[in-house]
């Protein structure tokens, strides 16, 4: 034995980025085993129990009777959405009581919620669009067009919706007022337009979040949705780009991260108007692991390369215990 902790990695699970999660685990399970770690693979099912646990086993986690979860010394969570990165799954892993990485509940949770988040950053002096709750009984929208309609509690590229303009508003209202965000809480937040960056944010061997360099998103056609985000393949990614702002929303990622509790790793989305100016988007407690997602690529741009950066965080959760 080589002495490195065996990891049991979980992904799939409820929402609308299971597919993205699946490509997540599996890239995170293939570099755990090029850096020497004895893995074992979880693929979570879809259906929850009115408790928000999943039928098909998310309570077994922590029980004696959970078969393959009893296999490894870490857990890697490389879940997405709501349930896998908003707190519920966190709260599992707790009562399971091994060592795991990413944020705890209390944090994944507040960095889940959008408009939390936005409270927190104010709290901190740091920009962000003025947001608002969407009653879809209101069709007045209740902020100014230009204006974005998304979920409070999802991914960033998930459900979006830019309303330039009335029409689109209505297109926007519609959508929701007809279910088309189901259970999910809707959103509307002022739109920046100008360059969407992103830093992503690890942990070093003391446990103290460190950031890596920003990187830049130049999708096609000048919207980073869901399809330029993961089906199209004309998405730029420019990692540290030539702007001014850099240091100040490397400052702003981590002094927010540290104020919601995160830990280990996150990804600080942010706009740049045409200004200069930087304005706070969202917090990610567990970024992708795809071929395209942008904290392993701001990582390898750093000098740590998949299997180093995937090892540190199980590393790290194992010594924190």
């Amino acid at each position: 034995m080589n002495g490195l902790p065996s990891v049991l990695v979980l992904g799939g699970g409820p929402g609308a980025e299971r597919e993205i999660s699946l490509a997540s685990a599996a890239g995170v399970a293939g570099a755990l085993r090029e850096a020497g770690h004895e893995v074992f693979e979880e693929t979570l099912g879809t259906e929850m129990d009115r408790a928000g646990e999943s039928i098909g086993g998310w309570g077994e986690l922590g029980s004696e009777s959970r078969g393959t979860r009893s296999r490894g010394d870490v857990v890697f969570p490389v879940l997405h959405g709501s349930f896998g990165e908003g707190g519920p799954l966190q709260d599992l892993l707790e009562r399971d009581g091994r060592p795991f990485v990413g944020s705890r509940a209390r944090a994944a949770r507040l960095s889940m919620d959008k408009l939390a988040t936005k409270l927190a950053a104010a709290r901190l002096g740091i920009d962000t669009p003025d947001a608002a709750v969407l009653n879809p009984e209101d069709e007045v929208c209740p902020l100014p067009l230009p204006v974005v309609v998304k979920p409070v509690h999802e991914g960033s590229s998930v459900g979006l919706m830019m309303c330039h303009g009335e029409q689109d508003w209505v297109r926007a209202h519609e959508r929701v007022r007809s279910g088309g965000f189901g259970s999910r809480v809707p959103m509307v937040e002022r739109l920046i337009e100008g360059r969407e960056l992103t830093v992503g944010l690890l942990a070093d061997e003391a446990g103290v979040l460190r950031a890596l360099p920003v990187v830049e998103i130049v999708p096609a056609d000048g919207v980073y949705d869901y399809e330029a985000k993961y089906g199209r393949d004309d998405t730029a990614y420019l990692v540290d780009p030539d702007i001014e702002c850099g240091q100040e929303i490397t400052d702003a990622a981590l002094r927010l991260a540290d104020l919601l509790g995160v830990r280990h790793l996150c990804r600080v989305d942010f706009m740049l108007d045409r200004t200069g100016r930087p304005w706070l988007l969202e917090v990610n407690t567990m970024p992708g692991f795809t071929p395209t997602s942008l904290l392993p690529k701001a990582a390898s741009h750093a000098g740590i390369e998949m299997a180093e950066l995937v090892s540190r965080l199980v590393l790290q959760a194992h010594k924190e215990g």
